[in-house]
């Protein structure tokens, strides 16, 4: 059977090699097309990963179960003329996420149900969160390290056993690699209206993660299923915002990265790397980040281009208004009509939040490319 591409990339990783892949944490059709062509002019491996929010057993907010994501990416693919051998699919923050509002025992069993059609569908990078808390926590105290990671491995098991059935029906399919710690804003981008400081996380914190989740699976029988574990998300000590991101400094991170080379199979994996310089970006990879994910960074590219459409067709046509799509009034109308998507992320007063409902480097207008009115 083939190395899992994403092995490959943290065997050169632990020999000092500066390597590492970036993951496309969108849905966008747009976006994912201009992913695909990248990859076939770089004849490099394309990583796209779909988050709890977007996809899960009920469609998730954009309607696509597993299997559906699958077939949408198979599709673009063959438009553009990708291999499919040439591109991972991944699941972000899978686990309870989503089901925060049940007790335990039913939060888990959701979760359970989305990995399961995670891996069924063939998605082979399985990040495992359990760091929420659920309806049945206390919630003046902090979730414990064992409990976080007992739950993490009862989902690994789930996996586990998924990828067993799915090898009756493609015995070549490769074995899902895991992620596992959680040290990031919920998916979708922080909410908080200023920022309170990113704070680097510190090395008892990930060695703690570490060796509790390696007991955990050790205490299900997953010792075999750990050595498919590459990598754990810490905070480097970047994020992205309204205006920009809080950019890496290595200084800042000297410690934790240092760390990241006692262990033989495993690297960083960094999120919300959007807006990040290259100089930033190549020193996250030489430090030890070996998968860097961004996501509003790339739908608000696709943004620009678009508004930068809408711009030149208003100059073009400024004498025949009713021939103008009008995209740009068109997109904030559908975000006004329905706020939720940007109302707990989009602080000030109401003509700033207009502003950022255009320009937010944060990009909540992504929610709304695919409604109806917009598209048309």
């Amino acid at each position: 059977m083939r190395e899992h591409p994403l092995k490959h990339i943290v065997r050169l990783q632990k020999q000092g090699k500066a390597v590492g892949i970036y993951s496309a944490c969108t849905a966008n059709e747009l976006v994912l097309r201009a992913c695909m062509q990248r990859a076939k002019e770089t004849n490099s491996v394309l990583l796209i990963e779909a988050t709890a929010n977007q996809v899960d057993q009920y469609g998730g907010y954009t309607g696509m179960k597993p299997k559906d994501f699958m077939k949408f990416v198979e599709e673009l693919a063959a438009i553009e003329g990708l291999d499919m051998d040439r591109i991972i699919l991944g699941g972000d923050h899978l686990g309870p996420l989503t089901f925060v509002q049940y007790e335990e025992e039913k939060a888990m069993q959701e979760a359970s149900e989305l990995i399961r059609q995670f891996v069924l569908a063939g998605f082979t990078k399985i990040h495992i969160d359990t760091s929420m808390k659920v309806a049945s926590d206390d919630t003046n105290i902090r979730l414990s390290d064992e409990i976080i990671a007992r739950r993490g491995a009862e989902l690994a098991v789930v996996a586990e056993e998924a990828y067993q059935q799915l090898l009756k029906e493609n015995p070549d399919a490769l074995h899902p690699v895991y992620i596992v710690g959680s040290e990031v804003p919920i998916p979708g981008g922080s909410q908080d209206a200023v920022e309170n400081g990113l704070q680097v996380t510190k090395v008892s914190d990930f060695k703690q993660t570490v060796a509790a989740f390696e007991k955990a699976f050790h205490d299900h029988q997953l010792d075999e299923a750990w050595k498919h574990v590459i990598g754990v998300v810490v905070q480097p000590g970047v994020e992205e915002k309204d205006a920009g991101c809080t950019p890496y400094d290595r200084s800042k991170a000297v410690d934790l990265m240092a760390s990241i080379k006692e262990y033989n199979n495993l690297v960083f994996e960094g999120h919300s790397t959007d807006y990040q310089t290259k100089i930033s970006l190549r020193e996250l990879v030489e430090d030890g980040v070996g998968i860097l994910k961004v996501g509003p960074g790339l739908t608000y590219m696709m943004r620009e281009a678009l508004f930068a459409l809408a711009y030149a067709e208003k100059e073009l046509l400024k004498d025949h208004p009713k021939k103008q799509s009008h995209f740009i009034e068109v997109l904030d109308e559908a975000m006004v009509n329905n706020p939720k998507y940007y109302i707990k992320h989009y602080h000030g007063t109401p003509e700033e939040i207009a502003y950022k409902r255009k320009f937010s480097f944060s990009d909540r207008s992504r929610y709304y490319m695919p409604v109806k009115e917009v598209v048309a």
